[in-house]
């Protein structure tokens, strides 16, 4: 077994293999409700990095217990008593993680139930879809806790749902749930029931696209999104010409053109 996709070398994920290449990776912390620490945010950059070498088509993130991730450790934050620069450099390695996750590729669909807060936000915005249940809930409270976000929130959760939204919830501490958390961006799918079932439905579906073409998707899309509007067309084009002329792709086409293929319906 590939070490990156190995359960016994990781202690807080716990990673699970199912069929067609995908996999769940669980943050499993309970006890702190999956709060990240270092060790966490370590061994989130060593999946991730390695995911797609190690055949991973699609990846369900998910929490253990109640709840997704209430954020940084603060209370490893507080005894570490970090200089400046010390701090910086936790930040950049989350800033690795996330990257990873966002560009790295390989789908991640992420389970969301319970909080999703300050870090924990900042987690899910890099996985590539988001699924919540009727007991998620969504907050920046750092600037209640006297701190400020350092694993992008700047970035991805103003993205989501706007510069000024996002201000505000650091600002006051709101809290979003239910049908309006996904009308402002923060999910694209809530669930009655378990949003990890939901998760693994579409994960599944994901990973039976050809892997290239999901590659293009989960980071050429990001990376397009970071250029002007004249280098975007052009890559998108130099991407387009890459997948859409792949040889897997042809017995796909085949079937569309013969009409053997399913059809985009309403109902799908």
């Amino acid at each position: 077994m590939n070490d990156v996709v190995d359960p016994a070398s990781y202690t807080h994920l716990a990673i699970s293999e199912h069929e067609n290449g995908l996999y769940v990776v669980t943050l499993n912390r309970p006890d702190k409700r999956n709060a990240l620490n270092v060790a966490s945010i370590e061994e989130l950059i060593r999946f991730f990095s390695g995911a797609r070498q190690a055949g991973v088509r699609a990846v369900v993130l998910a929490g253990e217990g109640d709840h997704f991730c209430a954020g940084l450790d603060l209370i490893e934050h507080w005894k570490a008593d970090r200089s400046p620069d010390e701090f910086m450099h936790v930040c950049l390695r989350w800033h690795e993680a996330f990257n990873k996750m966002e560009y790295g590729g390989v789908p991640v669909i992420a389970a969301l139930k319970g909080a999703v807060v300050g870090g924990g936000l900042e987690l899910a915005s890099a996985a590539h879809v988001r699924v919540m249940d009727q007991t998620t809930y969504f907050a920046l409270p750092e600037g209640q806790r006297g701190i400020f976000t350092g694993g992008g929130a700047t970035i991805r959760v103003s993205d989501m749902i706007g510069k000024y939204r996002m201000i505000d919830m650091i600002l006051t501490g709101r809290v979003y749930k239910g049908q309006e958390a996904v009308d402002l961006g923060l999910a694209q799918y809530i669930t009655e029931g378990s949003s990890f079932d939901k998760a693994m439905e579409l994960a599944g579906k994901v990973a039976q696209n050809l892997p290239l073409t999901n590659f293009a998707i989960c980071s050429a899309v990001s990376h397009m999104n970071n250029m002007s509007g004249m280098d975007a067309a052009y890559a998108e084009a130099v991407v387009a010409g890459v997948v859409n002329t792949q040889p897997a792709a042809r017995a796909r086409l085949e079937a569309f053109a013969n009409k053997t293929a399913a059809r985009v319906r309403p109902d799908n």
